[in-house]
């Protein structure tokens, strides 16, 4: 039995020709023999219209601007949020520790929290999940369709989004222009 792959970050490379993916990072946050989930973490939903938030008791809409971002293409309507703190230590706001100070929260509490006029300063709204079946994600490993990374907080709360692939390219000690595509070297 192999360990998991989880937490790290995918790199797409040119040859993922999916256009969910095409020069994502994503967070992986949990991989097994039954599958994968990751977040994508540096694409922001661009909309004209309003995001529309229903809880229970209601919040106002906030004041300030809350930025959405797209986690994948499984389950749209599904809200993570990633946190760059310790959830838990603000009272009931369950989460679970992905990496060193990355935490993953479903809870309506801090979610009620993102839309208040002060929200934490380390979070983000993500809509929508990158899921893998059995094997799926090894098989494209496999093909070279993705390089893997250490998790870094700072490159993705820090990193402005349309920098964040080359970036994260770079930090691997390797050029994003002479990326090419191949099946990789196995």
């Amino acid at each position: 039995m192999s360990s998991s792959l989880a937490p790290a970050l995918l790199l797409s490379m040119p040859q993922l020709v999916d256009p969910n993916f095409n020069r994502t990072v994503v967070l992986l946050c949990k991989q097994s023999e039954e599958g994968a989930f990751g977040l994508i973490v540096n694409r922001p939903l661009i909309t004209t219209g309003r995001i529309v938030v229903n809880l229970d008791p209601p919040v106002e809409q906030p004041d300030h601007d809350l930025q959405v971002w797209v986690g994948g293409p499984v389950e749209p309507q599904s809200i993570w949020m990633l946190v760059g703190q310790d959830p838990n230590e603000e009272g009931d706001m369950p989460g679970i520790q992905i990496a060193d100070d990355l935490y993953l929260s479903t809870s309506p509490h801090l979610l009620r929290r993102l839309l208040e006029p002060e929200p934490p300063p380390i979070a983000r709204l993500i809509v929508g999940y990158s899921g893998w079946g059995p094997g799926q994600l090894e098989a494209e490993l496999q093909t070279s369709a993705w390089l893997m990374s250490d998790v870094d907080r700072d490159l993705v709360f820090n990193t402005p989004s349309e920098r964040m692939w080359e970036a994260a390219i770079r930090r691997l000690g390797a050029d994003p222009a002479a990326l090419q595509m191949s099946r990789g070297v196995h």
